[in-house]
């Protein structure tokens, strides 16, 4: 893979195309879960697992797959991955595994794993497609993480709270108490609240990129407009 490309796939996964920010892709567990960092980051992880790994199966196996049966064998893998996931989860980290609930087995069903199965791990060899997982994973995490982060400080007036049930008790102390004796912010916890955020975050991106557009447009040289030959009239003496 070379670097132009690795780039490219990073710069795809974790900006230009990021699936959360520009694609709109997941947007049901991106919501439905983000109300702490802890939460977020536990699902960040688990989807972040499956893509990248139902995208290096989906390489290996994309020359003995005909397109008539792509798809549905597509799902079987994912649905394989995602189960597998789900035990770890029961087995490692239960707590959080009943927290997130009903979200981890609807993995099967997030649009950026079979869309990123089929539009890219199907068309190319297993080095990329695993990248290109890793990246479109990380992505989706890091959106689900800064939007945990901040309904959770508003919301709660914290940070990090929680995290042993994901780092086990050495995480323990990792909560920050941002705001002391704050009263909660109920419209940050709810879901409501993450579409007013995650509008913010959308926003945010753009104004980020129309400012890089207007940078890279002042450094092109100016095009000479019209001609500078002068046009003479009459007869010169």
């Amino acid at each position: 893979m070379a670097n132009d490309s690795a780039s490219r796939i990073a710069l795809n996964g974790l900006w230009k195309n990021n699936p959360a920010l520009v694609q709109l892709l997941g947007l049901c567990p991106l919501l439905g879960v983000s109300n702490s960092v802890v939460n977020a980051l536990g699902l960040g992880i688990a989807t972040m697992m499956v893509v990248m790994g139902s995208n290096i199966v989906v390489s290996l196996i994309r020359h003995q797959v005909t397109d008539a049966i792509r798809l549905p064998v597509f799902v079987m893998v994912i649905a394989s991955l995602t189960t597998c996931i789900e035990l770890l989860m029961q087995a490692y980290t239960y707590e959080l595994y009943r927290i997130l609930g009903i979200f981890i087995p609807l993995i099967v069903t997030n649009c950026i794993i079979l869309g990123r199965a089929d539009a890219y791990a199907s068309k190319n060899p297993v080095l990329p497609a695993a990248f290109d997982g890793l990246m479109m994973g990380t992505g989706f995490a890091a959106v689900l993480v800064l939007l945990g982060a901040m309904r959770e400080l508003i919301g709660q007036g914290t940070l990090f709270s929680g995290m042993d049930l994901l780092f086990g008790p050495m995480a323990e102390n990792w909560a920050l108490v941002v705001f002391p004796n704050y009263k909660q912010f109920l419209f940050a916890i709810l879901p409501p609240g993450a579409f007013v955020f995650m509008g913010l975050l959308i926003a945010f991106k753009n104004v980020i990129d129309k400012k890089l557009e207007d940078a890279r447009k002042a450094k092109e040289p100016q095009k000479e407009t019209g001609s500078r030959r002068v046009r003479v009239t009459g007869n010169i003496s």
